[in-house]
């Protein structure tokens, strides 16, 4: 889970608009902006379907708003990319609302599955970290989503095993770790990171030759790594199992191994983080708007962020930051990203995906 720049994001936005219209992809839904209640006061009711990564849905996150709109069903299914969801959202899988992430939401926008928001539906929206920022609207300027949730991605290291100090990309390709490394198994993601490990300082711009470059030194490094970390649990499960000791990784999942016991740090290297951005979305074939206004205006909220920060997340309403306890303050804080590299959409995604895929098929 990661974020874009605003050039890419602009014209795939574009296209989105126009190819939705006539079904392009498989979308017949409305493309234009969701209208927002007009008494955003009004309770919701009925069903809600929501599809996001697992870890923007537990029911630590979900039971408030249970609580405080008892009337709205909601069902929940997850997925682990917006590739995924794009294609099962094509394919006819209902969902009101969709978790985007600005990186990888190239499959959404050119078919033309979203709806963009009405800010002035979304209280808190202009609080929110990001929400001023190209990289979430259109060419038109539309609004194509809330920003939920943010956070740096570096190393997750389990210091009773790794005892000497780590703080460079290039630790995953240690020979004394061999085996006992993770990678997480998104391409651009896997493909940034090791460029960094390599000495490339810009991971989301490389030209061909530095992606055959950066391919053929994970397939000659193969060997080094026990796994390819599907999801957020999959990762978490293979550091509790004792079978990873080092991984790329980001600061919620390395929290969310602290809480099951896991001695394991989040460090940032010093080649830099990587950084990423997510939100919520309406999707173009949405059948409850006010109740998917309704639960983008809880995520926004202070009390909802303030969850998702003990949770390891970057907070991305700052009135969140007093209800959020000292030990998690420091992480909240969104200054956190600002000497981040952003994950964006590269030029020719394709040539990541395609390298990616010959790693993993060795």
């Amino acid at each position: 889970m990661t974020w874009k720049r605003t050039a890419l994001v602009a014209s795939l936005a574009t296209a989105a608009l126009t190819l939705g219209a006539c079904g392009f992809g498989g979308s017949d839904g409305d493309t234009s902006v969701a209208p927002a209640p007009k008494d955003p006061n009004a309770a919701a009711s009925g069903t809600l379907r929501i599809f996001a990564y697992g870890d923007t849905v537990p029911d630590e996150m979900l039971d408030p708003f249970r609580e405080a709109n008892p009337d709205v069903d909601l069902k929940i299914a997850t997925f682990d990319s917006n590739k995924s969801a794009a294609a099962k959202l094509a394919g006819g899988f209902e969902s009101d609302v969709v978790e985007v992430c600005t990186d990888e939401m190239e499959p959404l926008l050119v078919r033309g599955l979203l709806r963009p928001l009405d800010p002035e539906g979304v209280k808190d929206f202009d609080k929110l970290a990001f929400h001023d920022s190209p990289d979430i609207r259109n060419e038109g300027g539309q609004v194509l989503f809330a920003p939920a949730s943010a956070g740096p991605h570096g190393l997750i290291v389990n210091t009773d095993e790794v005892t000497e100090s780590v703080d460079s990309y290039q630790a995953l390709f240690d020979p004394r770790y061999a085996d006992n490394v993770a990678l997480e198994a998104t391409p651009l993601t896997a493909i940034a990171v090791t460029a960094l490990a390599q000495g490339l300082d810009d991971p989301m711009n490389l030209t061909p030759e530095q992606v055959d470059e950066t391919k053929q030194y994970l397939l000659d490094n193969r060997d080094q790594f026990r796994a390819f970390a599907e999801s957020d649990s999959s990762m978490v499960n293979l550091f509790k199992s004792g079978e990873v000791v080092l991984a790329d990784g980001g600061r919620g999942t390395t929290q969310a191994m602290v809480d099951d016991g896991v001695p394991v740090e989040w460090v940032a290297p010093k080649e830099g983080a990587l950084s990423w951005v997510c939100g919520l979305a309406i999707t173009s074939k949405a059948q409850n708007i006010p109740a998917a206004y309704k639960l983008i205006n809880y995520y926004a909220s202070p009390e909802a962020q303030a969850i998702s920060a003990k949770l390891g997340f970057v907070a991305m309403n700052p009135d969140a930051l007093p209800l959020v306890p000292a030990k998690y303050k420091q992480t909240a804080d969104p200054k956190n990203l600002e000497e981040a590299i952003p994950e964006t959409q590269p030029d020719d995604s394709e040539a990541y995906d395609r390298a990616w895929q010959e790693v993993q098929a060795e």
